[in-house]
């Protein structure tokens, strides 16, 4: 609408308001006037003189269309009195009884309970929906459960940030857990009347939530046959870690910046004894290591230098600035002091491909005197940059390439799990002197109680480049991994946690892969990749509200007691009295009889498992349990986030079990974006909300032709195009928006959209409208055979078994936009009503 002209003109602002022609529309005396208000006059004088209009003597002779089905919605009052009808008499349940064909299965994965519904839970909800009414119609049994996840640190900071910091100072573990529950519960509710009101069928009275006793039991459960099977250990290796959160973190609950800028730094390790070749005895004392990092607070951490046997290396001499380099940079890019005149300049390694480029790059002519395969270089001693003691040259892995840095890796075996892993291969010590909040610890020597993304990390730079081991310092712009919830940058750091070993289990979960649908295919190549490359599954955060990990610790050796009697009986208690009973039962009761003459040995973990184990636990908790439900289910269906998230855990948790995947079919949906393709933000008040979009928003008022309106220009109040901003469509419009977009991509949504919905739904309705009319006195006994038919009519049959035939295909493969295409653009509007 924006795009076309108002029916005012602009080029008449020269002429009054009220000119010739314009004034005749609002003047009561004009012609024009009379005439439109002729017909209504008269049916009131009418009306008030009591007189009747008789009936057309010839109307009985004409077959006129007749329906009680009317032709406006009224959406806002109907749609709630129809939901109402539909949960009274529990038209779900009835119909789903009803049916005599196989149970049908769509396992609802659960949303967190953290906040109100966007659009993106309304796409998800309805898609869900369609498929369950459709399986209800082709004779199948169908009960929906809706689920919740409940635990997590998002509602424990939302309860935290309730309340001043005195009061939350003062909170013990059990009464932030309360409040936690209340919240969730809470929202839950809010949620759950948000998804009636979109006309969701489903189970309302039994929904599944991750707080309930049964639903954590059947975690601890699955827990449990874990531990027994040998895929639960604990270790000291290192785990993405959030600072803020002050907890560690699993794969599916980071978020990559694509903007983060890194301090990055080339830096030199000076070396002390060659290895036994005698390859680099004419350059000592002068020949350093090159190294380059994007983390410089790791390097008191370093344990060894790692170079690849397959790449050939080379000793450079660094000779003068080069003259278009030597000025150029500005403020963000800084020569280190081995650069800077008037200091010696050593002998530096670096990989032979990558020689032209650091030239570039440090703006300083490098001549090769000598080249070697990296493989001779193993067991050179060089000389920590910080602490002074004696270190290593290792051999790596292919991670070291010539694509950027010089070659030689920089390895802290308690920061990188690469670093990790040649630590573990060289019998290496697992140094992070890093605490929870993200600061330096003691261990860190002059850096402790610095921040490592902040003062500690400019502290570090500054530090090597006063002691001549700092090349350049420049900043670096890539990928980086954030905290979902608080939204700031981790840090990898070793620290004591329990994991999933996926190793365990990989191929047999790569497998069942293969044996699962996934729509739309590519769906599949993704969660392989995924799978196929993932490290073990660090399953325990250090967090209050969540399921805890139900282990002992020895008091003097902290060895930990986990057995399968004692994850038994914990199972047991959590059952009755909820995971609460964890943090507020003394160790004596929670151990079971064989361990309570030594309960003052040991002490009860703090930990909770990570939340995607809890939903990840929900096939054994609902589909597996509950009667009424196939296992595996028949269809997941999320978004394609989920990959890494729900489908995953689910995956993995079953796999390692079980042994089958926890469903049969995976569809997954794109994103909600605004109308013009941009994700939508609060701050860019592009955000789309279902709540409104069903029972509208704002009541004022604006002209459909926005600033090309006459009227608006004058500051007139008569304009005759004043329509509502957010107007009621109503659940209907929002349900037939889902139905015509393909999901499988990211979908647009916006005001625009919305109104051609709301056209599309009327013209729809007045077509239902006009087809029942006629339909009116219609009795069985009346129909025609087919063989007596006319050709048109024949035609039309045969049509229509075309349509049916399409939409019953669209519906099973899971394309709802086709079935909209051909109900009402394509085939119904435009080609029965011809016929009708």
């Amino acid at each position: 609408l924006d795009a076309q002209r108002c029916p005012f003109p602009l080029r008449r602002l020269g002429a009054a308001p009220f000119s010739t022609g314009l004034s005749e529309l609002f003047d009561p005396s004009s012609s024009v006037s009379k005439r439109r208000s002729r017909g209504p006059v008269m049916a009131a004088k009418k009306a008030a003189d009591g007189t009747k209009q008789k009936d057309g003597k010839y109307k009985h002779t004409v077959d006129l269309p007749k329906t009680t089905f009317d032709l406006r919605a009224n959406s806002v009052m109907r749609e709630p009195e129809l939901q109402k009808l539909w949960e009274e008499n529990q038209v779900l349940k009835r119909v789903s009884e009803r049916n005599t064909g196989a149970t049908f299965t769509l396992h609802d994965g659960p949303p967190y309970a953290n906040g109100d519904l966007h659009m993106g839970h309304a796409l998800n909800k309805v898609l869900k929906d369609i498929i369950n009414r459709y399986k209800l119609l082709q004779n199948h049994k169908v009960s929906f459960i809706p689920g919740w996840d409940c635990h997590g640190l998002p509602i424990e900071l939302k309860v935290l940030k309730s309340m001043d910091k005195a009061t939350s100072d003062a909170l013990t573990p059990i009464k932030l857990r309360q409040k936690a529950a209340k919240f969730a519960k809470a929202t839950v509710n809010a949620q759950m009347n948000s998804f009636k009101r979109i006309g969701i069928w489903a189970d309302w009275d039994n929904p599944y939530l991750t707080l309930s006793p049964e639903y954590e039991a059947a975690q601890l459960e699955v827990f449990g046959q874990m531990v027994m099977r040998g895929y639960i250990y604990r270790g000291r290796k290192p785990v993405h870690w959030s600072p803020s959160s002050r907890t560690a973190l699993a794969e599916a609950e980071l978020e990559y910046s694509e903007n983060h800028v890194s301090k990055s730094i080339y830096a030199a390790f000076k070396i002390t004894s060659p290895s036994n070749s005698g390859l680099l005895d004419e350059f000592l004392p002068n020949v350093c290591l090159a190294i380059w990092t994007t983390t410089p607070w790791t390097i008191p951490a370093n344990a060894v230098v790692a170079v690849n046997p397959e790449l050939s290396y080379a000793v450079v001499e660094l000779q003068s600035l080069l003259e278009s380099e030597s000025t150029s940079g500005g403020k963000q890019r800084k020569l280190g002091s081995i650069l800077s005149s008037g200091n010696e300049k050593p002998f530096i390694i670096v990989a032979s491909d990558l020689v032209s480029v650091l030239e570039s790059k440090w703006g300083v002519k490098l001549v090769i005197r000598k080249s070697f395969p990296g493989s001779v270089l193993e067991y050179c001693r060089y000389l920590h940059p910080v602490n002074g003691n004696e270190c290593s040259v290792v051999i790596g892995g292919d991670y070291i390439t010539t694509e950027s840095g010089t070659g030689l890796v920089h390895t802290a075996p308690g920061h990188g799990q690469e670093d990790y892993l040649t630590g573990l291969k060289y019998g290496l010590p697992i140094v992070s002197p890093v605490d929870d909040e993200g600061n330096f610890t003691a261990e860190a020597g002059q850096f402790s109680g610095l921040s490592v993304l902040g003062a500690g990390n400019a502290a570090v730079v500054k530090y090597l480049d006063e002691h001549v081991s700092l090349i350049l310092e420049e900043p670096y712009k890539h990928k980086y991994p954030y905290d979902w919830r608080s939204k700031e940058p981790t840090i990898f750091r070793a620290t004591e946690q329990w994991f999933a070993s996926v190793d365990g289990f990989r191929d047999a979960a790569l497998d069942a892969i293969k044996r699962v649908t996934w729509v739309p295919s590519q769906g599949e190549n993704r969660i392989v990749n995924m799978i196929s490359g993932r490290s073990d599954w660090c399953i325990s955060r250090q967090r209050t509200w969540g399921v805890p990990i139900p282990v002992f610790y020895h008091v003097d050796t902290q060895e930990p007691l986990i057995t399968e009697k004692t994850i038994e009986h914990i199972k047991g208690i959590v059952s009755e009295k909820g995971s609460d009973a964890w943090w507020y039962m003394p160790t004596e009761e929670l151990l079971p009889e064989k361990y309570r003459d030594k309960a003052s040995e040991y002490r009860k973990g703090t930990d909770t498992m990570d939340v995607w184990f809890d939903s990840g636990s929900s096939w054994a908790a609902v589909s597996a349990k509950r009667d009424g439900l196939n296992f595996p289910a028949d269809v997941y269906l999320e978004g394609s986030d989920q990959h890494r998230g729900w489908f995953q855990s689910s995956l993995l948790t079953s796999i390692a079990t079980t042994g089958k995947a926890p469903y049969s079919s995976v569809i997954t949906h794109g994103f909600v974006l605004d109308e013009e393709g941009f994700k939508m933000s609060k701050s860019v008040g592009n955000v789309v909300d279902p709540e409104k979009v069903i029972v509208g928003g704002k009541n004022s008022k604006v002209c459909c032709y926005r600033n090309l309106c006459y009227f608006l220009v004058l500051r007139s109040e008569i304009c005759l195009n004043l329509v509502q901003e957010e107007p009621p469509y109503g659940a209907d419009v929002l349900r037939l928006w889902v139905s015509s977009v393909d999901y499988t991509g990211d979908v647009l949504i916006g005001s625009q959209i919305l109104r051609q919905m709301s056209d599309m739904y009327r013209k729809l309705r007045g077509t239902m409208r006009f087809l029942l009319a006629n339909l009116h006195d219609w009795k069985p006994e009346n129909s025609v055979p087919y063989s007596d038919l006319p050709k048109i009519d024949q035609y039309a049959l045969f049509q229509l078994e075309n349509v049916v035939a399409s939409m019953k295909d669209g519906y099973d493969n899971y394309q709802f936009y086709k079935i909209y295409q051909i109900t009402c653009v394509a085939q119904l509007l435009y080609y029965v009503m011809p016929y009708a």
